[in-house]
């Protein structure tokens, strides 16, 4: 594809507000320098004029435009000499590391260095007076600053180019994921529906069915029994898909809520996440095998706890061991999980501190205790840990 040269408004505006300047300056008889080749005062609109033409290629032909620029500030070196001249020149240096290729946006800081470096030496050992310095910071400030400037804003556009690339990416990959997961919860629901509410529904259509066309008392009330124990399944079953969708049932406590079998899956998905960062998370269940199920609040409060104090540890934890321990004794649920105190390498995400008073308020509301903090490891580091203590009131036993 071919490169439009039509200047755009930038340059046209840069270009004429130049030459005009410049112009008021000549009709003042302000000039840069005297005693020069050329003399004649309509000869510094040579230059001038050439410089403003090449602002119009500042944008679309950045190289040739500082070529050309350079050449009419040499030739203005020859004249009396026009401010607006070397004030373009700056912007043709400027422009030229902006929006040139990467090469030109390296190399032209460097060149430009080095040109202000011997020219300083060069004039200095000319002149042997400490007033040369003068004319070294004066090419400095002509080519070294704007070049140095066209890096600064050049890298400042680069950044944000690729966040807005990057936060496109990322929202494309949530809408991706909200859709899959979408779709997944779906055929989970479906899969339920069937196997289980279905299951109950037909169960109650056969019985009703026998008990209206058998006239039988026996009958009549064992069909009925049947139906009445399948409604009731059915309606539990029903009330818990109705739970998968919206948090907190009739009862206030989550409908299928996760409970501490699932801890296994959660510290095998933290392993598989925290794998880059050099995690290593354990599981450590000190409970009896044969223990009963621990209440419904109880069980949600712990893995909410766990699944917390996880994430923190991928956010923040320095690499090492990540710990998760469980013990069960006096009726009170310990909950403990430590994770290495220290730098991480690589990028950090900020905390709000919202997950640390989210956990002491689920304890708070099961009549625990709770405690987060730093404290000393086994090998004289130190470690963040989190420490919940839940007391079981009730067992509900499995069947």
């Amino acid at each position: 594809m071919f490169t439009s040269m039509r200047p755009d408004r930038d340059a046209v505006a840069l270009a004429v507000s130049g030459l005009l300047g410049g112009l008021l300056l000549w009709l003042l008889g302000l000039h840069t320098q005297n005693g020069r080749l050329f003399s004649a005062p309509w000869v510094t609109l040579v230059p001038l004029t050439v410089m403003a033409s090449a602002e119009l290629l500042r944008r679309n032909a950045p190289r040739t435009a500082l070529l050309i620029g350079t050449g009419a500030l040499l030739a203005d070196q020859f004249t009396r000499g026009n401010l607006a001249t070397v004030v373009l020149f700056t912007d043709l240096v400027y422009a030229a590391v902006l929006y040139g290729p990467p090469t030109a946006a390296r190399r032209i800081p460097v060149a430009t260095l080095l040109v202000t470096v011997a020219s300083t030496i060069g004039f200095l050992a000319w002149f042997r007076k400490p007033e040369a310095l003068l004319i070294g910071l004066v090419v400095g400030l002509v080519s070294f600053v704007p070049a140095l400037t066209g890096v600064s804003v050049r890298s400042h556009r680069t950044a944000a180019e690729a966040a807005r690339l990057a936060a496109e990416q990322t929202a494309r990959l949530a809408e991706m994921d909200r859709v899959q997961a979408v779709i997944a919860e779906r055929a989970r629901m479906a899969r339920e529906l069937h196997d289980m509410v279905a299951n109950h529904l037909s169960a109650v259509a056969i019985h009703s069915t026998a008990a209206l066309s058998i006239d039988d008392p026996e009958t009549s009330r064992g069909a009925l029994k049947v139906i009445r124990e399948n409604s009731v399944e059915g309606l539990a079953e029903m009330r818990r898909l109705i739970g998968l969708l919206r948090e907190g049932g009739e009862d206030g406590a989550p409908a299928a809520a996760p409970t501490l079998a699932a801890l296994d899956a959660l510290v095998e998905q933290t392993n598989v996440n925290g794998a880059a960062g050099g995690l290593v998370c354990t599981l450590r269940d000190a409970r009896a095998a044969d223990a009963g199920a621990l209440p419904t609040p109880v069980e949600l409060a712990a893995y909410r706890i766990v699944q917390e104090s996880l994430t923190n540890a991928l956010k923040h934890a320095a690499p090492g061991p990540v710990t998760v321990r469980l013990d069960l004794a006096d009726e009170v649920l310990a909950v403990e999980v430590t994770s290495a105190l220290g730098s991480r390498p690589g990028p950090t995400a900020p905390g709000s501190g919202a997950g640390l008073v989210g956990m002491r308020e689920r304890v708070a509301l099961l009549g625990g205790t709770f405690e987060a903090g730093a404290r000393p490891g086994g090998d004289g580091t130190e470690v963040w840990r989190v420490r919940a203590q839940l007391p079981v009131s009730e067992r509900e036993m499995r069947e």
